[in-house]
């Protein structure tokens, strides 16, 4: 059986800091393809990419630009497919680029594991692993010529899962969800909370590290937030599309008190971003005070420091925000925002007295157990140097 390690990257750049997530995500491909070929459990190890990485590509990796094989505009299920027919493959890993920055050798042979010793019965229907089967980012599939199956094609990975065993009843496995399973490059922003903990791999640790000097006025303000979780008298706001896990880990992790504001989860695979009917109550609280009184003079009433995923107000406010625009409100960079009405509320934030992080789904989810865990590290001198 030929087995293989697929990432894809592509769909990345523009300005600055859409450059400097697309060398992140060039650098979480890499890593994630050396930690699979590491395992032994893959015959290749492959990297389907709209153009050819800039960093060193391990031995062993693959790399095919859509130039090279594609003879049609790109399409996901498309690539995907063609791959696993030109290279014969049978048994699939496949990643999106910054889905497993976090994800190592040990974390992988785990995943594979499920595949290669399924529950009794289901080989026969075929089997699908994934971190998440509602909205996968990366899953293992044997045999993967069912992809084939899935008409239409799939336009993303999201659904590839649900899709399977819905239409045709492949076995969907779904391990325990983990910080290595759950977190995700979607935003420059993610890098921070990655650079503090220490546990990013070879090259994107190196990324970080180049991109200090961008990240530090965000990264400070991180630093101060985070500090507020371990402390006893203290309350900390955690506002957006925060699941019932996070606030799971906070009330088990977190010796501040937390006040938890959870609204429009699944905002995205509903469309409500999209068609702007999303509502938000940070939206009216903002649309109502004005963000500079909702910033300087509520929000420092209700919490000692923020963490505030934005992206559901801002829907709700009719701010559309360019991709760059939403990557510099997310390290509070107000001077590089075009859009005035965010440009007005990332100054408010700030300018509030309590250290306001805002962000986007991937801030209140998985980057918030990575900065508590930083907190009670530092506190208790347990935090080495940062690597070179």
């Amino acid at each position: 059986m030929h087995s293989a390690v697929v990432v894809m990257l592509g769909g990345m750049d523009g300005g600055p800091l859409e450059r400097l997530l697309r060398r992140a995500l060039e650098a979480s491909a890499l890593d994630t393809l050396d930690a699979a070929l590491a395992t032994g459990r893959f015959d290749r190890a492959l990297l389907l990419a709209d153009r050819a990485p800039t960093l060193d590509v391990p031995a062993g990796v693959v790399v095919e630009t859509d130039a090279q094989v594609a003879a049609a505009p790109f399409q996901f299920g498309r690539r995907l497919l063609d791959a696993v027919e030109r290279h014969g493959i049978d048994a699939l890993l496949y990643c999106g680029a910054g889905s497993a920055p976090l994800l190592d050798s040990v974390a992988i042979e785990a995943l594979y594991e499920l595949l290669s010793a399924p529950p009794a019965g289901a080989a026969e229907r075929g089997v699908c692993v994934t971190n998440n089967r509602f909205s996968a980012d990366l899953f293992a599939l044997a045999p993967a010529a069912l992809l084939a199956r899935l008409d239409p094609l799939p336009a993303s990975d999201n659904a590839v899962p649900r899709r399977l065993r819905d239409q045709h009843g492949v076995e969907v496995l779904e391990p325990p969800r983990t910080l290595e399973t759950q977190y995700n490059l979607d935003s420059p922003a993610d890098l921070i909370a990655l650079g503090l903990s220490q546990r990013a791999q070879p090259r994107l640790a190196r990324v970080i590290e180049e991109a200090r000097a961008d990240l530090a006025s965000a990264g400070d303000r991180a630093q101060r937030a985070a500090r507020v979780f371990i402390d006893r008298t203290a309350e900390v706001l955690v506002a957006g599309r925060v699941s019932s896990r996070t606030w799971q880990y906070l009330e088990g992790e977190a010796a501040a008190r937390i006040r938890l504001l959870a609204e429009e989860r699944g905002m995205q695979a509903a469309g409500t971003d999209a068609d702007g009917t999303a509502r938000s109550l940070l939206g009216q609280w903002i649309a109502e005070a004005g963000a500079e009184r909702a910033f300087g003079t509520l929000l420092p009433e209700l919490c000692d420091a923020a963490f505030i995923d934005i992206r559901p107000a801002l829907v709700h406010l009719g701010i559309r925000p360019s991709r760059g625009d939403r990557f510099a409100a997310d390290l509070g960079r107000a001077d590089l925002i075009e859009d005035a009405a965010l440009r007005a509320i990332v100054e408010a934030a700030n300018g509030a007295p309590v250290p306001v992080v805002l962000g986007g789904h991937s801030l209140v989810g998985s980057a918030i157990p990575l900065l508590n865990q930083w907190a009670w590290d530092a506190h208790d001198g347990l935090l080495g140097a940062p690597p070179p």
